[in-house]
């Protein structure tokens, strides 16, 4: 996927300032999501693959990490290699970034040498601190906060960490995630969100610019990070999953001033009762009201979303969609029920499925095969065999129409199943897929207008794993090509309903 070169990295420094001293200090963000020497404090003795010090290390040399890397053990040792370093004072010279992974009593010691050998930057994987609401979790996190404060900023503690691919910095457990960098940046308290979406985008076809779990949030938050996000020109839209803020006034301001720049789609937990309980104990935050984050999210031109999957197709609508307003939409599949669910859901989020003009409608049906077809807005092909070629056309003359602004395409692609006992060949090589993506992207160079495309199936039994595959195939062919893809119609529409949302504030803010 082509989202540009990427190579020009814009921001390498913000300055913050804290409240209560007035002091300001610059976060040296290049050293962190690009560090040359990356420091893993606790890793374990030579022969464990246990713990989560090992599995960082091994997850680093699977994406082939770009930096040296100095692991350390207070016995020493040797994995796959690589030597141990028994204390952080032993590595030569300085340090960029450092992983710290010792139980939560030995952090603070472990951070402060990371900080005497000049790293910028540490995540703190362990747990065991503000998260459980006792009076030695509140100390130990309180005494990491200071020595942040004498320069070293610090990720976490109970995070996940930092997984950039341009650099192959990685979170855990990430030793299978892409390399490919991206569009997306996402910030999460929680580590599990993090992982979570970015093997998700990894089938879907969203790209990370960077991805951070920052856990309780010690010390860098939200709030440090949306500025450098809202000028980092790898970044187009961010995602964030968050469960509480430390200063609501700050957060909303940072995301404001964000938003002004580029999308930020939020994914609030803990609006329940239930809810608001749990996150007490997994990030130690408070959650607030659902009303209130419903009105202050909407007032800042924030899209809110209510899982991490709606996250995920919103990026990928903003990513893949040319910046601007689609109130006019055509969708072409199959199926008498696709016209009351389309216009239904079209509605629901804003936008129009209209009549097409009878010039239009006129020549759609003549490309269309009989019987049962129609050229009306949804169009119903009525065969799901029908030939890339006449789909094409039928794309192109829809585009014809200036009311239309984008078009939707339902492709039932699991039907050739069917046909492959006649031919001979797997399913993945009978359905024409590739054609669709080729001629499907054509039309969009051609008249400018964008296609979404739906790969709906429900076969996805034991019996159906050919399909799977297929499916899988397709949508990478697809998404190579510049074409959005989702599995579901509604799904899609809802998509484009908070593009819209967004760049209609936007529009009236500007």
């Amino acid at each position: 996927m082509d989202y540009g070169s990427g190579k020009e990295r814009c921001v390498n420094k913000v300055k913050t300032m804290d409240k209560k001293s007035k002091k300001t200090t610059t976060i040296d963000f290049e050293r962190i999501f690009h560090p040359k020497k990356l420091a893993i404090v606790g890793v374990s003795a030579e022969g464990s693959v246990r713990g989560f010090g090992i599995g960082m290390l091994i997850a680093l040399r699977a994406m082939n990490f770009e930096g040296e890397i100095f692991p350390v053990n207070p016995k020493g040792g040797n994995f796959a290699g690589l030597d141990f370093y028994r204390k952080v004072e032993d590595i030569p010279g300085t340090i960029d970034f450092a992983i710290i992974a010792v139980v939560a009593k030995e952090v603070p010691a472990a951070l402060e040498a990371c900080r005497k050998k000049g790293a910028a930057g540490a995540e703190i994987l362990s747990a065991g601190f503000s998260e459980l609401g006792t009076e030695e979790g509140l100390l130990l996190e309180n005494e990491v906060r200071e020595i942040a404060k004498k320069g070293i900023r610090v990720v976490g503690p109970n995070c996940f960490g930092i997984y950039c691919p341009r650099s192959g910095l990685t979170m855990l457990p990430g030793h299978d995630l892409s390399r490919q960098s991206g569009p997306v940046a996402f910030l999460s308290q929680s580590g599990g969100m993090a992982i979570d979406l970015a093997h998700k985008g990894k089938w879907m076809g969203l790209e990370f610019s960077k991805v951070v779990s920052f856990g309780n949030g010690a010390d860098l938050r939200e709030m440090d990070l949306l500025p450098y996000f809202a000028d980092d020109q790898e970044t187009r839209v961010i995602g964030m999953y968050v469960e509480g803020v430390k200063n609501g006034d700050d957060f909303f301001r940072a995301i404001k001033n964000t938003t002004g720049k580029k999308p930020v789609v939020v994914c609030k937990g803990g609006l329940s009762s239930a809810g608001k309980r749990m996150i007490v104990t997994h990030t130690a935050s408070m959650g607030g009201s659902r009303l209130i984050w419903q009105s202050v999210l909407r007032q800042v031109n924030a899209i809110q979303v209510q899982d991490l999957k709606e996250l995920a197709e919103a990026c990928l609508a903003f990513c893949f969609l040319p910046q601007g307003v689609y109130k006019n939409i055509s969708v072409v599949g199959g199926g008498g029920a696709l016209g009351v669910t389309a216009c239904d859901a079209a509605e629901n989020f804003g936008m129009e499925v209209p009549p097409l003009s009878q010039n239009i409608r006129e020549r759609v049906e003549k490309l269309l095969p009989k019987p049962g077809s129609s050229g009306t807005n949804p169009i119903d092909v009525a065969n799901p065999y029908v030939e890339p070629k006449i789909l094409k056309e039928v794309l192109r003359t829809v585009a014809v129409d200036e009311q239309i602004d984008l078009q939707i395409i339902i492709s039932l692609l699991y039907h050739y199943k069917t046909m492959t006992r006649m031919i001979g060949k797997p399913v993945a090589q009978a359905t024409p897929y590739r054609e669709m993506a080729e001629l499907f992207s054509d039309v969009v160079k051609e008249t400018g207008k964008p296609i979404i495309v739906v790969l709906a199936s429900h076969k996805r039994g034991v019996d159906d794993l050919d399909i799977v595959e297929m499916l899988t195939l397709a949508r990478r062919e697809f998404l190579s090509r510049g074409l959005p893809v989702f599995d579901d119609l509604y799904e899609a529409i809802r998509a484009v309903g908070h593009v819209n949302t967004y760049y209609e504030k936007r529009e009236r803010y500007e």
